[in-house]
């Protein structure tokens, strides 16, 4: 009877043995219950993605490699030193980062305003780790963009500046940033969201114009850097996001608004912007019917400065006054209802536009003078302060 119970118990125990060591079907190791893995067996319900003979990377994958590759050594980290006082009004030396790249061979690196702004020290720090000592030689809060600029003893790589005018929603693009200088630049790519975006700054209250929304992230610290097309050309500079972290709503300045703010920046350290010297307001279909005017949009010039580019090219503000509900409105005047051939329906579109040329530029201004339509060419000078 013994004899049974002792090989009862060893083949309990063989059993107990073999089922946790040897056998796939594993009641209390790891596997729990379960057999080899499907990476284990070399298995998948997902048929593979099959790549031309001998690629490692699909065409997309090959082309953001080879983006990254050439842009990446022009993108730079750019680290601040600004003051604030604490309690007792003593002086705290307070660092700040973002990014940037070099848009020419001699040493000059465009970033955003709000990157360099305050800034007592600014330092920055190359692709490869060199470090160099920068100056700000030009800034401009209202269009959040500055250039900075570094000596250094041989030619730099540098980016190329492309063109804005053209992009599509869904077009890719790429954003490239240096966020903490110690690391590799960071890669992130996404598409063009949406064009003709508004985006008001919290801090200073400007408002930057046309911008383009991406969904490629723009981390904290990226501010500055290189917004990408698929040919490693620039159409941007990351400038904003939505939120204290990335939601995949973010902001860049376009390349054309860039381009025509650079030239200033690098040789006058301001902007010189164009200006047609006139007050206007919106006429709605009401206001057009009260007012018996030829046209029911456009903008009614209530008021031209004396001596600014639209005075001297004759365009006329209002002479006399007349009472609209609670409204003093200025009458007579001509109605400007293209600017180049582009209809001006808020006073906003006429400064965009006017913003978006050059000063010694001459536009064509269309009006209507009465009930007669007019072309007036205006040749536009840089605006002096705060005019309008």
């Amino acid at each position: 009877m013994r004899f049974r119970h002792l090989v009862l118990a060893a083949a309990i125990i063989a059993a107990f043995v073999y089922l946790t060591t040897y056998s796939p079907m594993r009641p209390f190791g790891p596997g729990n219950w379960r057999g080899p893995l499907p990476w284990e067996r070399g298995a998948s319900r997902v048929p593979n993605v099959t790549l031309a003979q001998g690629e490692r990377f699909s065409p997309d994958e090959q082309n953001n490699i080879e983006v990254y590759k050439a842009a990446s050594p022009a993108v730079v980290n750019i680290t601040t030193v600004t003051l604030a006082y604490d309690f007792f009004l003593n002086a705290v030396p307070v660092e700040g980062a973002g990014s940037g790249f070099l848009i020419d061979a001699d040493g000059d690196i465009l970033t955003n305003y709000h990157v360099v702004s305050g800034a007592r020290q600014v330092q920055v720090t190359m692709a490869d780790k060199r470090r160099f000592k920068a100056q700000v030689v030009g800034a401009d809060p209202r269009s959040d963009l500055a250039v900075v600029r570094v000596s250094a003893e041989k030619k730099l790589p540098f980016l190329q500046l492309g063109d804005s005018k053209n992009l599509q929603v869904g077009q890719k693009v790429l954003a490239i940033g240096n966020p903490f200088g110690q690391f590799q630049n960071t890669l992130t790519t996404g598409v063009v969201s949406s064009l003709g975006r508004s985006v008001r700054d919290p801090d200073s209250r400007n408002v930057l114009e046309d911008v383009i929304q991406t969904d490629a992230a723009i981390n904290p610290g990226n501010s500055g850097g290189p917004l990408l097309d698929s040919h490693g050309r620039v159409i941007g500079i990351n400038t904003a996001i939505v939120g204290p972290t990335n939601l995949g709503i973010g902001f860049a300045i376009p390349v054309n608004r860039i381009k025509l703010i650079v030239g200033d920046l690098l040789r006058e350290g301001r902007v010189l912007r164009p200006y047609l010297g006139v007050a206007t307001l919106p006429i709605s279909k009401d206001l057009a019917g009260v007012l018996e005017l030829p046209v029911d949009q456009g903008l009614l010039v209530v008021r031209v400065e004396p001596g600014s580019p639209a005075d001297k090219a004759g365009i006329r503000g209002g002479g006399r006054a007349v009472i609209v509900g609670t409204w003093e409105i200025p009458v007579g005047g001509d109605i400007v209802v293209q600017l180049d051939g582009e209809p001006t329906i808020q006073s906003e579109d006429l400064l965009r536009r006017v913003e978006n040329k050059r000063v010694g530029d001459t536009v064509k201004v269309t009006v209507f003078r009465g009930k007669k339509r007019l072309d007036v060419s205006v040749q536009l000078a840089a605006r002096p302060g705060n005019r309008f």
